[in-house]
């Protein structure tokens, strides 16, 4: 099975953006034209046509109140051949109406639906007329004595929409007859040419739409590639090109973000390989030393001289010792350890670091001073005093032979800071910043991972480890976040 590369999966990703934005921004918009446009037309349409029936009607109930029931029955088939007065007369009515009008028919039927006259059909009297097949519930309506429309619109011989308006002829309070008026569907003209105007509203619109999609789906398409290019240039270890910054508000936040993830790990990166050479070119010495005096013992043991063996038996077991505490150190600078915050005292950190420290310092004939003013601290005892003895142990080792070690802990512009003070001969200033970078260390047994430690752990506590550094006087300071005491602190350390 084949697996396409990331680049390209990405890319069919943005190309499908583009065709999202494209239907996002068209088929809601079809959808609400076809629909809006629909239902306008057909309530224009249904209104238009009921208006058309109510005035058709209305005009034959018109006509129908002029003829004379009683005289309209009298009329016979072939009294149109013959042309009888009677019939003449509502002929002539009926076309009057037809002209004065602009309908297209007006013809009155007798109750069985035979015509009596019809101007504009010019059926025989005694026809029956074929639409009254088609209007029967109608001219139901017509004989119960009310008035009624065509529900339907029918096709002319000319090819137009007509409609036919009824009213029924009455004599005496009976229905004899109906009087029926076709008139021409002429609105049906501009109302297709409004809909053909409204489909090409709409289709320009649609037009425009599906552009501006397209240009928004490339404006957003190319930062977002941009960033795409960058997150591959990441992916494939390029952690030294930045992540360019981006003006849209959104994908700048994005851009942003990515770029302090890159510079996180080229960070990491960097100090990784830093680290594995410094643990590399840390054990080669003691690896080299253990070899070298395994091979002396292995002579002396096959010679027989016992005490010469026991001494590289203790050098062995010095660069053993040496290197587990590089292996230590060094876990200990990678291992991510998450804080065990809890209520200390400062004090109480600073008498424990010199405690520890205590019995080294004797044996180097340096006295430890210290000072330590109160204060609440919440932080993660065990690290911290790793770090502060840390300090300290570095400074007795500096520090000459009588001399003295000051340790000191004070509240300074709102933060608890502790002073390790030696008079030993300083850092050089070319050293200075170096000194806490890992593995970089001037002693010889020394893995150069102590101070970059302390300052790790001063980090995370949201404190700070600085350095002043003078021939005869050298400050390490430790500062840490000191939270404000409540009551009972406060009272608590004033009693102390």
């Amino acid at each position: 099975m084949t697996h396409r590369p990331h680049s390209s999966r990405l890319r069919d990703t943005l190309g499908s953006l583009s065709a999202r934005l494209l239907l996002a921004f068209l088929l809601p918009t079809l959808l609400f034209l076809s629909l809006a446009g629909a239902s306008v037309y057909a309530l224009a349409r249904a209104s238009l046509e009921d208006e058309l029936g109510a005035s058709l009607s209305a005009l034959a109930a018109a006509t129908a109140s002029q003829v004379s029931g009683e005289r309209m029955l009298t009329i016979e088939p072939g009294d149109d051949v013959s042309g009888t007065r009677t019939w003449r007369n509502l002929v002539r009515l009926l076309d009057g109406v037809r002209t004065a009008s602009g309908v297209r028919r007006v013809y009155a039927v007798d109750t069985r639906g035979r015509v009596r006259a019809d101007a504009g059909g010019n059926l025989p009297v005694g026809t029956e007329v074929p639409d009254l097949a088609r209007d029967r519930l109608e001219l139901t309506r017509v004989l119960a004595g009310r008035r009624a429309a065509s529900q339907v619109l029918f096709t002319g011989s000319d090819g137009l929409l007509y409609k036919t308006g009824y009213a029924p002829v009455v004599q005496d309070g009976q229905v004899v007859g109906a009087i029926g008026v076709e008139g021409s569907a002429a609105f049906f003209g501009p109302l297709r040419r409004l809909w053909r105007t409204f489909v090409m509203a709409s289709a320009v619109a649609l037009v425009a739409l599906a552009l501006i999609a397209v240009i928004t789906a490339r404006g957003l398409a190319r930062p977002l590639r941009r960033l795409m290019d960058s997150a591959l240039r990441i992916g494939r270890g390029d952690l030294t090109t930045p992540v360019p910054a981006e003006p849209t508000r959104e994908i700048g936040v994005l851009a942003r973000e990515l770029e302090v993830m890159r510079g996180a790990l080229e960070s990491r990166d960097r100090q990784l390989k830093l680290m594995l050479a410094g643990v590399a070119h840390e054990v080669r010495n003691p690896l080299g030393g253990i070899a070298l005096f395994s091979g002396l013992l292995q002579e002396d043991l096959r010679a027989g001289a016992h005490a010469d063996a026991n001494s590289h038996v203790d050098r062995i077991q010095r660069e053993v010792a040496y290197l587990q505490r590089i292996v230590e150190d060094f876990l200990a600078f990678a291992r991510e350890q998450p804080l065990a915050r809890a209520p200390m005292e400062a004090p109480d950190l600073v008498s424990n670091a010199c405690e520890l420290l205590s019995a080294e310092a004797q044996g180097k004939g340096v006295s430890l001073d210290m000072s330590a003013a109160p204060a609440h601290l919440e932080a993660d005892g065990s690290l911290l005093t790793a770090a502060l003895v840390n300090l300290v142990k570095n400074a007795v080792q500096a520090a000459p032979s009588g001399s003295r070690v000051q340790v000191r802990g004070e509240l300074r512009d709102g933060r608890y800071a502790i002073d390790v003070q030696d008079s030993g001969p300083g850092v050089p200033e070319a050293e200075r910043e170096r000194i806490f970078e890992p593995f970089f260390t001037t002693r010889e047994q020394g893995t150069g991972l102590g101070l970059p430690l302390a300052r790790k752990i001063a980090r995370a506590h949201g404190g700070e480890l600085a350095l002043r550094s003078t021939p005869g006087d050298t400050v390490f300071t430790l500062t840490l976040p000191c939270p404000a005491p409540g009551p009972e602190a406060a009272e608590a350390a004033e009693a102390r």
